[in-house]
């Protein structure tokens, strides 16, 4: 098969593709588009992959330069030539996967500046300072924010409020460029074994509506080497059971309408690796995605079950909710939220919250 017809063939596969050929490429498809060090030679966050990544296979690196599709971007990875490269994809897509790959040529060794720990820390410490709880008066943005994303009643009672919280005004950066302050809704992020690992910010505006940037939903950088940690909004008290969600949105859905504590993983990589702490049963409440050609059963129901198995072999018992209802024309996906505030994607009408 000539190179152009694998390139279509391999459109929107590029991620499973290059994960199984280029493996050192993970981090950066988790952070995707986001910097991360680059592969290559090392570094702080001079690399990231493009948003139509999954469809093109491109990247780029501030120093080694654009690695335009899947193709530039293995071979430079790996040190491959271009027949190696070829011949790796076709065997994955057409063949079967069955051959052996070739020896992946040993990178220079460049000295990797290190991560300033300390200095993430201060950067999570200084957001963490100026929050509030979500049921101070100066959080009503963030409860107008729940109300007009049609989720039931919230009981703040039953998050833990050392683990999400409001910021007044709060800085955005787009390439290290500030464009902005805005409100957000600051959720900690711990690690496997419960430790503060990073911050996820949903910036809105004093109506509670999406602020108006290019990603109103950021993670910082880490500060742990653990990438697979939760966010552990619900206070769990005496539950033995737990469930989790993708989103924050959706896990507080679900705790209104189930009264069950509920944590949040953040995307469905992360919840296809989440960690449970001991003794609780897991209920997993998974989105419903289109299928795609690397994911058939869609990727939150992909996500799901590969957790589902996983915990089932470790001892933990543990089970998947997947929404009911039909995923609209024109929509991606659907989720606990759409299923218990009707919303299917539309904003409810607002309410006035005090």
């Amino acid at each position: 098969m000539e190179a152009k017809e694998l390139k279509q063939k391999a459109f929107g596969r590029w991620e499973g593709i290059v994960l199984k050929l280029a493996p050192q490429l993970s981090e950066a498809i988790e952070r995707s588009p986001h910097h991360v060090p680059c592969p290559v030679h090392g570094g702080v966050d001079g690399f990231r992959l493009f948003k139509d990544f999954d469809d093109t296979g491109g990247g780029v690196c501030n120093t080694c330069g654009i690695k335009h599709d899947g193709y530039s971007l293995i071979m430079w990875a790996n040190g491959w030539d271009f027949k190696e490269t070829h011949d790796a994809i076709h065997d994955m897509l057409v063949g079967g996967g069955q051959k052996s790959l070739p020896p992946v040529a040993p990178q220079p060794v460049v000295k990797k500046k290190e991560v300033d720990v300390e200095a993430i820390r201060d950067s999570l410490n200084h957001v963490w300072k100026f929050s509030v709880p979500l049921s101070s008066p100066e959080a009503r943005p963030a409860r107008q924010y729940f109300a007009n994303r049609g989720i039931p009643q919230v009981d703040y009672r039953k998050l833990d409020s050392k683990m999400i919280r409001f910021v007044p005004f709060l800085e955005y950066f787009e390439e290290g460029k500030l464009l902005g302050k805005y409100p957000a809704i600051v959720t900690m992020v711990c690690d496997s074994n419960g430790r503060p690992s990073t911050v996820h910010r949903t910036y809105i505006t004093p109506d509670g509506t999406k602020a108006p940037v290019e990603s109103p939903k950021k993670m910082m950088r880490h500060c742990a080497a653990d990438l697979y940690g939760a966010m552990r909004i619900a206070a769990r008290g005496n539950s033995k059971v737990l469930a989790i969600t993708e989103g924050i949105e959706t896990a507080l859905a679900v705790m209104s309408a189930f009264n069950v504590p509920v944590w949040v993983a953040g995307n469905a990589h992360l919840l296809e690796n989440f960690v449970p702490p001991k003794g609780v049963d897991i209920v997993i409440y998974a989105d419903k995605d289109l299928p795609t050609k690397q994911y058939p059963e869609g990727h939150g129901q992909s996500a799901a079950r590969a957790l589902l198995l996983r915990l089932w072999k470790e001892g933990i018992k543990a089970s998947i909710k997947v929404p009911d209802i039909e995923i609209p024309q024109g929509a991606k996906s659907v989720d606990w939220l759409d299923v218990i505030s009707g919303a299917n994607h539309a904003l409810p009408k607002k309410t006035a919250i005090k």
